[in-house]
């Protein structure tokens, strides 16, 4: 199949074109630059804000896997301008394009009436989706970690130069940590597999960890001893909003947290991975093993003192 990939330079996606290539496809990734690097895979200038830039994007695709998302606003790249409306052109450029297949990235806790603005703009975002008169597959990832994550090796780094690590609020909702390449081989199967169409799927690990134990397990794998500092919610909230207005205000970047992060972090984030391993046959991955595996190339799980 000619599938077309949007944010497929990012962390997932570049995972999902591998494994597209390596499945036989043939892939074009939508960018709004061209990367630096050399690459096999077709590069489509535009971006999903602008309308205007997606018809020769789509122009002989078979399918669209649309992983555009942000965790952070700036400027004009506001949740509801990227989530809901990019969504929206990308539907819409598809449909004149003729393409059919449409598999698309939302988030596990969207619904209607979520607390953060991420999940509010992810659920206007999915009821587009299901509205485009398109096959249409919807996945769900809770926590998604690998090689360039910003989450858990967030913590990774962390771990590396300070003694302690930070917990914000009590740490005790619960994750299902996914490794991108579970995530990114439901993506690549769902696109010929006609039992996903009109249907929508968590994808998330097997293990049900609060933050707290996401952390431990994170210590136990890189064989390091830290203390771990609790944050207050109220006082996090503080540091979150003086963030914001600092990085975007002063330095012109997202902040590396802020307040929208916070309400889901507060949340638990976990779901039902059944239903995606009976019909795309992914066994998700335990974290400890998915971690050891991510961090050393292997599944031990023994201390591995890495640095």
């Amino acid at each position: 199949m000619k599938v077309l990939v949007t944010g497929g330079s990012g962390f997932v996606g570049r995972e999902v074109v591998r494994q597209l290539h390596a499945a036989g496809h043939a892939v074009r990734i939508l960018a709004r630059h061209r990367p630096q690097e050399g690459s096999a895979t077709e590069v489509c200038l535009g971006d999903v804000t602008n309308a205007a830039s997606l018809a020769n994007a789509t122009q002989g695709m078979d399918a669209v896997i649309h992983l555009v998302g942000i965790i952070s606003e700036l400027g004009t790249a506001t949740f509801e301008n990227v989530h809901t409306r990019g969504t929206e052109n990308i539907l819409s450029a598809a449909r004149q394009s003729g393409v059919k297949r449409f598999v698309h990235m939302s988030a596990l806790g969207t619904r209607p009436n979520a607390a953060s603005r991420y999940h509010q703009t992810k659920w206007a975002a999915e009821e587009a989706v299901r509205a485009s008169g398109l096959d249409w597959t919807i996945f769900r990832p809770s926590v998604i970690y690998g090689p360039g994550d910003g989450f858990v090796n967030l913590f990774v780094r962390i771990s590396r130069f300070s003694p302690v690590l930070p917990v914000m609020g009590s740490g005790r909702s619960k994750l299902q940590p996914v490794p991108v390449s579970d995530v990114a081989t439901c993506f690549t199967r769902a696109i010929t597999e006609p039992r996903a169409i009109g249907q929508a799927y968590d994808l998330c690990g097997r293990d049900r960890l609060t933050l707290i134990e996401v952390l431990d397990t994170i210590l136990e794998v890189t064989g390091r001893s830290r203390l771990k500092l609790r944050i207050p919610m109220a006082l996090a909230k503080a540091q979150a909003a003086i963030m914001e207005c600092m990085f975007r205000g002063l330095l012109g970047t997202a902040p590396p947290v802020n307040r929208d992060q916070l309400l889901m972090l507060a949340e638990d984030n976990v779901g039902d991975p059944k239903p995606a391993k009976e019909v795309f046959g992914v066994e998700m991955a335990g974290f400890k093993e998915g971690l050891a595996r991510c961090l050393t190339g292997s599944s031990s799980v023994t201390p591995t003192g890495i640095t």
